[in-house]
């Protein structure tokens, strides 16, 4: 960038800390992220899906505005996954993430105490026109598209899972949109973790008659990220309560989360049998032809024109990861051609993508076992970096090393550096998990109903099926 950019950059970082405060800022900004001013977009890097999707879901509108007061200018605000990152954050900050995440609903309920309501309802950006139908999510768009539109055939619930950055987010909001245009529809879209605040909120201020009034008389309940709801026992019952009323009367459900609900760890099984009882579809990672439609879409976007040969180069090089891996190479590309003053061609294009392959794809297969393994074990991907060490946590993480030492080309000193720990803890955790592997040893974890005991080799298998890597761990 250049100084004037730089100096921007600076003022929005400045203006974001006073929104969010010092300890939001300094745990989930500082050191997590790199800022990056691009052809009226603001690009933010961050070293891993999880931490941008908590920095887009928690503090997207106190980022854009912050941009806005310093440019003058309304700029599309873009996430991006960038490995290097991962070495500015300290142990101390992995552990203060993963304790927010933990104490984030008493915070919300201790906040909202102060209100008369929980907050009003914001926009929903994702639009089903905007959504770009591939091969790889044709199945899921159309089964949202049918609850939209009111016409089609009846899956209650319908839950849509899939990795980050897919379109899981964007369906379900398209889904909300269209319905509220539609109008005479009770409909409400939530994250699972809204949900949890929501109902914390409730019981601490004595307001759970008004809470279960809202959720249950709702024509359409949408919830996001539905996986949240892992390892939190009231809240289950208390949205099984709700699933069953909504239900019985007739009304639909929509449930998103990064994994298959079975796989979904410390979940009642009450919940994962509602769950499995309507349609369960899953978004795929892009092929070629459908990252060079959603490229050609995103640049239409921008009003920027690339050449054919170009979206093929990024398209080809890109497949199978996500729509934010795609976006952020995109504005790479275009921030590079302004900041070089050189044509988008294919010169420039190979030198983004050996930059961000040679960086980032160990990363993005790396954060797919993470996903998995917290989804899995029902515990936070910020826990899995932290120092902590209960059994489950513990055991997601040896897990998650031996999985990513499998199914990577990350040494253990990079997997080390990922789950902020050192090289030998990495190698201990594999050297375990091989032991275990070769005996097929019972190991055991918590949850909301108890302690689950179950062979090693059987867990490894699910979740290399998941990965879509067949059993060769477990073999």
């Amino acid at each position: 960038m250049n100084a004037d950019a730089t100096d921007t950059v600076s003022q929005i970082r400045e203006r974001i800390a006073q929104k969010l405060g010092p300890q939001r800022y300094r745990i989930w900004i500082k050191n997590s992220t790199n800022l990056i001013l691009a052809d009226g977009h603001l690009r933010i890097d961050v070293p891993n899906p999880f931490v941008g999707r908590w920095i887009e879901n928690n503090f997207h509108e106190a980022i854009s505005e912050a941009a806005f007061e310093v440019t003058h200018r309304r700029l599309e605000v873009a996430y991006s996954v960038d490995a290097s990152l991962t070495s500015r954050q300290r142990k101390s900050q992995l552990d203060s993430q993963a304790e927010y995440v933990a104490k984030n609903p008493e915070r919300m309920a201790r906040s909202w105490a102060r209100l008369p309501a929980p907050p009003q309802r914001k926009p929903l950006r994702g639009r089903l026109e905007d959504f770009v139908v591939g091969d790889c999510n044709r199945l899921a768009h159309t089964a949202a598209s049918s609850i939209a539109e009111q016409n089609g055939p009846r899956f209650n619930p319908l839950s849509i899972h899939g990795g980050c950055g897919l379109g899981k987010t964007h369906l379900l909001q398209g889904v909300g949109n269209a319905l509220e245009a539609k109008g005479g529809i009770d409909c409400l879209y939530v994250s699972g973790e809204e949900f949890t605040n929501h109902f914390v909120h409730a019981v601490k201020s004595n307001r759970t008659s008004a809470f279960r009034a809202r959720y249950r008389r709702l024509d359409v309940l949408l919830i996001d990220d539905i996986h949240f709801l892992a390892n939190k026992k009231a809240t289950q019952e208390e949205f099984l309560h709700t699933f069953n009323a909504i239900d019985s009367v007739g009304k639909q459900i929509v449930l998103t989360s990064d994994v298959h609900p079975k796989l979904i760890g410390q979940l009642s099984e009450s919940l994962v049998t509602r769950f499995m009882s309507g349609m369960v579809v899953e978004i795929e990672k892009p092929d070629p032809q459908t990252c060079k439609q959603i490229l050609r879409y995103k640049a239409a976007g921008i009003s920027r024109n690339i050449a054919e040969e170009v979206l093929d180069l990024l398209a080809t090089r890109l497949a199978h990861t996500n729509v934010r891996e795609l976006e952020g190479a995109l504005l790479k590309l275009i921030a590079l051609s302004e900041v070089s003053k050189r044509p988008i061609d294919l010169g420039l294009a190979r030198r983004v993508l050996d930059q961000d392959m040679r960086r980032t794809k160990p990363l993005v297969r790396f954060t797919d076992i993470e996903s998995l393994g917290a989804s899995y074990f029902g515990v936070s991907p910020a826990e899995l970096r932290s120092s902590r060490r209960t059994r489950t946590v513990a055991l997601a993480r040896n897990i998650v090393m031996h999985l990513a030492r499998q199914h990577t080309n990350l040494s253990s000193t990079e997997v080390g550096r990922l789950m902020g720990k050192d090289h030998t803890t990495v190698l201990l955790a594999c050297q375990k998990m091989a032991a275990k592997l070769r005996d097929d040893t019972k190991v055991t974890w918590n949850t909301p109903d108890g302690a689950v005991h179950r062979p090693i080799r059987s867990i490894f298998s699910e979740m290399e099926a998941q990965l879509g890597n067949g059993s060769s761990v477990s073999s």
